[in-house]
């Protein structure tokens, strides 16, 4: 059975041919490791093989990792932010990847002047308008992008989705392509060029998505195997 290292090097290629395929520069692309359930053990390995960014989905698990791994890594909040858990989070994560609402937006903000930081934050959408699932609606984004604008210890630097559960990764293109008209039209207009991340795709669809652009993706089972 292959260990995280080999399974770690395996993604890289698949991500660099992915990439080849759009005429892209793999390097642009952010490889971060989904460590939600996965033991301190594996995550040292995957350090051990050259991996900078890891993700995390629960502050309450996330925390006695961080301190149990140490300095090194870039940590992510991938998870969806609670108000009361924005102290936690911007005392322990460089990025936030779940801003979908301006409460919660500025509850972070708050803590974040306390710790005395600037967070880079990426605002969630639902791209898909399910009803099960976090992010803003579509037709919200610009709105929220505008109020988010005005807050001084973010810095919004794009967007991301959590894509619909499909039969085969090909059908998550179009959600794909529509996030990254979106991060373009954005971009062109009132963002700015720093606004330029687009965190989409994880283990079953990540090639498609860094077809379609994608600037960060988010791989967990791929990389560490079953949690």
């Amino acid at each position: 059975m292959a260990g995280v290292a080999e399974r770690l090097e395996g993604i890289r290629e698949r991500i660099a041919v992915a990439a080849a395929r759009a005429g892209r520069d793999p390097a642009a692309v952010t490889l971060v490791g989904a460590t939600k359930g996965v033991d301190v053990g594996r995550i040292r390995e995957a350090m051990a093989a050259g991996l900078a960014d890891f993700g995390e989905n629960w502050v309450q698990e996330a925390l006695p990792k961080i301190a149990a791994v140490g300095p090194g890594p870039r940590w992510h909040f991938i998870g969806r932010l609670q108000r009361n858990k924005a102290r936690h989070v911007a005392g322990a994560f460089e990025v936030v990847h779940s801003i979908d609402r301006l409460r919660v937006a500025e509850a972070l903000d708050r803590a974040a002047a306390r710790a005395g930081r600037r967070l880079r934050v990426l605002v969630e959408v639902n791209i898909a308008s399910e009803a099960t699932k976090s992010g803003v609606a579509p037709e919200a984004v610009d709105a929220l992008v505008a109020a988010l604008s005005g807050l001084r210890y973010l810095e919004v630097a794009g967007l991301m989705t959590i894509g619909p559960i499909v039969d085969v990764p090909e059908a998550m293109r179009p959600y794909f392509r529509r996030l990254r008209e979106m991060r373009d039209r954005l971009r062109a207009g009132p963002a700015g060029p720093g606004f330029a991340e687009l965190s989409m795709g994880m283990s079953a669809d990540f090639e498609v998505a860094v077809e379609e652009g994608a600037t960060i993706v988010r791989v967990g089972r791929a990389v560490f195997g079953e949690r």
